[in-house]
């Protein structure tokens, strides 16, 4: 039976820290399930999920804690279970652009929490608009949307929430 390990890392960015942290779990005889990295200003940001049997997930906690003493990245594991597909959630992507302003995310993620709707993931961004060079906001989003609410409502009421905070902003069905 697999047990699954939540590592989420963060330190100077530099060549190499990737595979350095790919490598580490090659070692431990675990598998990179999913991961997100990103470079954020000057610092680096990794989250991931490794699998494995309970000896080899234990031997990555070891090994990153190794990593973390003797490095100066910021490591910590929480053992996890894998999450069981839920069959009455149907996921949608929401894609938002505005001029860049405080609160859009908390605005969004009000309006999506309030009608019992989970973000299951989320990338926001910031960005000079080409010409002009104003300060634009990005934010790309999953939503899980449960399968008794009114999509048409919801879709609607999201719109007019755009409408009313200046964002440009649309709802799809996700594509598999």
């Amino acid at each position: 039976m697999n047990t699954h390990l939540v590592v989420s890392i963060l330190g100077e960015d530099h060549p190499g820290i990737v595979e350095s942290i790919a490598d580490i779990v090659r070692d431990a005889g675990c598998n990179l399930e999913d991961s997100r990295m990103s470079v954020l200003g000057g610092a680096f940001a990794m989250i991931l999920l490794a699998s494995g049997n309970w000896n080899t997930t234990t031997k990555l906690e070891k090994a990153f804690d190794r990593l973390a003493q003797t490095s100066e990245l910021v490591i910590t594991t929480q053992r996890t279970q894998r999450r069981a597909p839920s069959g009455n959630l149907i996921p949608y992507g929401v894609d938002v652009v505005a001029l860049d302003q405080p609160g859009i995310v908390y605005e969004l993620a009000n309006f999506f929490a309030a009608r019992g709707v989970n973000i299951q993931n989320m990338t926001t961004a910031t960005y000079a608009a080409p010409h002009t060079g104003s300060p634009m906001f990005s934010l790309h989003m999953t939503v899980e949307i449960p399968d008794h609410a009114h999509l048409a409502t919801l879709r609607d009421e999201f719109l007019d929430l755009c409408d009313d905070l200046n964002l440009d902003g649309i709802m799809e069905p996700v594509k598999h």
